[in-house]
């Protein structure tokens, strides 16, 4: 089944439909690892991703009266483009089965490349089983995502670029696991020619079917996967490309959700590109790798495989990727309820950007507040923890509270019995340090804040939402404060939103 690899991807036919992506220099993230970092960009060809090379050899090798009668796969995502690409050029049917969940932009990619889309069960399982069928009834070649010697053979051609456009000493290549055909066929290239370099597989921590099948000794079998990294959220490996990873691969490194985030991030910065989750995984795990290994001046490669991103999941990505960075920390912090306390807080946190305050009066007391702030690395929210508690205020650590980042930092507050005489006020004030700060300790001594709310946006502005309480007597006084300031502001007293919710 197998013959070598090496004269399979020498002869693989790719360059019809593929373009040899360039290898780059990341400047950033080197000077930021200590390494020299090279991004293989796949995320350049014209699917935006590497699955075409494979997919086409794979057809471009079948005999012409298998071609003449058609191809057919299953795949709710980049294969899908590739196979329906490479069906156009070689003039003949793919017929493409996908889960009826697949997102509508993924539907029409595949359906404006040629492709006949069958929309079919609501996973891939499903997907891939009615295709197998319909393979069966229609006398169709099935096209495989990874598990055929062609495909993983297509996809090697890329560890054959890496090493003629790089010819000086590599320390590792980083390369995403979904189903194993990208990274068994840049190993089976790369370890014949240049065994002395490691190929390190990454995988994300909820879909990580090759790490457990390698430490185990057989394919396992995930009962299931999270989706976030949606083109490698594979259950089980190809049985060929688990074989050859095997025999070929140093390591696997598992990485967070978080970490992914992070790394779209840093790609973005160094090259204004935007990678979907899957095609950032490489660099998430070399990043890993070099703070594990604590390497310097090495050369490291990472495959960035993918770039079909749908572009509503970019806030979150955006939110996410400060907490990927180690660069946000998120505390929950008690103060006492007493008037002074909240201004005795700021004054804990010095210079430091805040990047969230959230809190509403609840108790006579205490108050209970929600803070994130930006730190350097993770030593420094400890440190601000102990710092805290130093002076006094309960400090929890909730930087890696999964119900905290995703829910509860949207939903601080609620309607407050201890609110009397609660004004609520906008207001913007330009984004710079110390000026959240300014507006806290120009405030009358006397009124008591009974709800604050702040999250930094990235934005020139700032925007913040107060509950103040201010006897009616000091009307007059309050508007003073209000003129003097020199913020703009808003007054939502009669707000129908904060009368329902909060008021």
């Amino acid at each position: 089944m197998h013959s070598d690899y090496l004269e399979r991807i020498l002869n693989a036919r790719v360059y019809d439909v593929a373009q040899e992506t360039p290898l780059e220099f990341a400047p950033n993230l080197s000077a930021r690892l200590n390494n020299q970092l090279l991004l293989k960009r796949e995320d350049m060809q014209s699917v935006f991703s590497f699955k075409l090379r494979g997919a086409y050899n794979k057809m471009a090798q079948l005999p012409p009266e298998q071609l003449a009668v058609g191809v057919i796969a299953a795949s709710a995502g980049n294969h899908a483009q590739g196979v329906a690409l490479g069906a156009s050029r070689l003039g003949t049917r793919a017929i493409i089965v996908m889960p009826v969940t697949t997102p509508q932009v993924k539907v029409d990619a595949v359906r404006s490349r040629g492709g006949e889309v069958v929309l079919h069960g609501e996973t891939f399982d499903d997907a891939y089983g009615y295709a197998r069928q319909l393979e069966a009834e229609k006398g169709l070649t099935f096209i495989h995502p990874f598990d055929d010697p062609d495909v993983i053979a297509g996809q090697g051609t890329i560890g054959m670029e890496i090493l003629r456009q790089y010819q000086k000493p590599i320390h590792a290549i980083f390369v995403a696991i979904g189903g194993g055909g990208l990274i068994a066929g840049i190993a089976a290239y790369v370890k014949r020619l240049r065994p002395e370099i490691k190929i390190i597989g990454v995988e994300p921590v909820d879909a990580n079917a090759m790490y457990q099948s390698l430490h185990a000794g057989e394919r396992v079998r995930l009962s299931q996967v999270g989706l976030f990294a949606d083109g490698v959220a594979v259950r089980q490996v190809g049985e060929e490309t688990f074989r050859v990873c095997q025999e070929y691969l140093d390591d696997v490194i598992l990485v967070g959700t978080d970490d992914t985030c992070a790394a779209i991030k840093d790609v973005f910065e160094d090259t204004r590109s935007i990678l979907e989750p899957a095609g950032a995984l490489a660099i998430a795990g070399a990043k890993a790798y070099v703070e594990r290994e604590q390497i310097q001046d090495e050369t490291l490669v990472a495959v960035a495989c993918g770039a079909n991103m749908n572009f509503d999941r970019l806030r979150f990505v955006a939110e996410r990727a400060e907490l990927g960075e180690r660069r946000e920390a998120i505390f929950a912090v008690t103060i006492p309820e007493e008037p002074g306390s909240l201004r005795k807080f700021c004054d804990t946190m010095g210079t430091r950007n805040l990047t969230e305050f959230n809190y509403r009066i609840a108790d006579r007391q205490v108050a209970h507040i929600f803070v994130g702030m930006q730190i350097q690395n993770r030593a420094d929210a400890v440190q601000m923890v102990e710092t805290f508690e130093a002076h006094g205020f309960e400090t929890v650590d909730l930087t890696d509270d999964e119900l905290t980042k995703l829910h509860l930092r949207h939903m601080v507050g609620g309607h407050s019995p201890l609110a009397h005489h609660e004004l609520l006020y906008r207001f913007e004030f330009p984004e710079r340090p110390g000026a959240l700060m300014k507006f806290v300790n120009s405030m009358s001594r006397n009124w008591n804040i009974s709800l604050f709310h702040y999250r930094n946006n990235g934005s020139d502005y700032g925007r913040i939402v107060v509950g103040m309480q201010v006897p009616p007597a000091e009307m007059d006084e309050w508007q003073k404060f209000l003129d003097t300031l020199g913020y703009r502001y808003w007054d939502e007293n009669d707000n129908p939103a904060y009368q329902l919710f909060l008021g």
